[in-house]
């Protein structure tokens, strides 16, 4: 390979990698928005307050600030009501257009509005890094069409998720629609990796490889696939948490947990079998794989992130869910779904043996 294409390719990486280090910045950033209550920071979208730059004191907007915004809102979910009832959501539709929560508009707070401001200008970097990955990925075409291919998915998906975004900020918080963009934000993740990792082995074709057995990828791929269920339990407990938390003021922290219940007691247990079956890949990818290798590598890290989150679980289990764990919950959850994932793209170009158990 000419030394243009390697620098080419180089290129695409670099920029592709930091690309997916900033999505995984806004998760922390949008865990953060949680747990400080500040998801209704900015009423509007995209701007902030009717400005791009928002206001600082209650002093700067109109007396009437909350029936203004709530009335945009409304109108807002009137369109998307209707948008669903064309597609045939019907029950989703009516369900929206009945939500009395909808109608609660928040008070004025600066400190909430800034964080959701900062939260919409990282989403707005990550917009600007996109289009600049998919430049960048033009150019190689000619080597791989799959590798602009999937740039192109993830610009579609990021104006996707700006807008599901939105539609997050006019339901004032609807629960489903969170989860909804918190897994859109992990397919994101999952088109950059593609693309990227593509792209290494562009570069990278003959690099000694690993031979190992079929079950190390199918327990790593059955690993994946319940860490995703994982996650979704997480959000729909997380959702709880939020409804228990207004209804108490956002007092009484250590009853949070006893009064999700069986939710909670699920999602607890749920740990320990993914616990399990992590530990009977690690050992089987330990074995079968050299030291140092790329898979060996990677391994070892998805255990460390993976009793980290573990821990990070008790933690908020034990001593009253302390705001500052919850992001990083939730970011280590994700880093382990996209660690997951790169091990599957490294363990798919291995070569598969037969296991003889003799």
């Amino acid at each position: 390979m000419n030394p243009n294409t390697d620098t080419k390719l180089n290129s695409f990486r670099r920029l592709s990698t930091w690309t997916v280090i900033a999505v995984y910045f806004l998760i922390l950033v949008g865990g953060i928005v949680r747990s400080t209550g500040s998801g209704m920071g900015c009423p509007d979208w995209p701007k902030c307050f009717g400005s791009v730059i928002p206001p600082t004191s209650e002093n700067q907007l109109p007396k009437n600030y909350q029936e203004i915004y709530l009335e945009k809102r409304l109108a807002k979910n009137e369109r998307f009501v209707a948008t669903l009832e064309k597609l045939g959501f019907t029950k989703t539709a009516n369900e929206i257009a009945n939500d009395k929560s909808i109608l609660v508009e928040e008070e004025f707070n600066a400190t909430k509005t800034w964080i959701e401001y900062i939260n919409r200008l990282i989403g707005v970097l990550i917009g600007l890094l996109i289009i600049a990955t998919l430049w960048k990925s033009l150019s190689l075409w000619s080597l791989d069409k799959w590798i602009p291919i999937n740039s192109g998915i993830a610009l579609v998906l990021v104006l996707f998720t700006g807008w599901i975004g939105s539609i997050v900020v006019s339901t004032n918080l609807l629960h489903w629609m969170i989860t909804f963009h918190m897994l859109l934000a992990l397919a994101l993740v999952a088109v950059l990796l593609y693309a990227n990792h593509r792209s290494y082995r562009l570069l990278h074709p003959k690099e000694k490889e690993d031979r190992v057995p079929g079950k190390v990828k199918v327990v790593l791929i059955s690993g994946t696939i319940l860490m995703l269920i994982q996650v979704i339990l997480g959000t729909q407990v997380r959702e709880q948490i939020d409804q228990i938390s207004f209804a108490l003021g956002n007092m009484f922290r250590e009853e949070w947990v006893d009064r999700v219940g069986i939710d909670f007691l699920i999602h607890r247990s749920f740990s320990l079998v993914l616990l399990g079956i992590h530990i009977l890949y690690f050992f089987w990818a330990f074995k079968y794989t050299l030291r140092k290798s790329k898979v060996n590598l990677w391994s070892q890290l998805l255990m460390v992130i993976l009793l980290l989150e573990i821990g990070s679980g008790i933690g908020m289990a034990y001593f009253g869910i302390p705001a500052f764990l919850q992001p990083i919950h939730l970011l280590l959850g994700s880093l382990i779904l996209g660690i997951q994932f790169i091990l599957i793209l490294q363990l798919r170009d291995l070569k598969q043996i037969k296991f003889n158990s003799n």
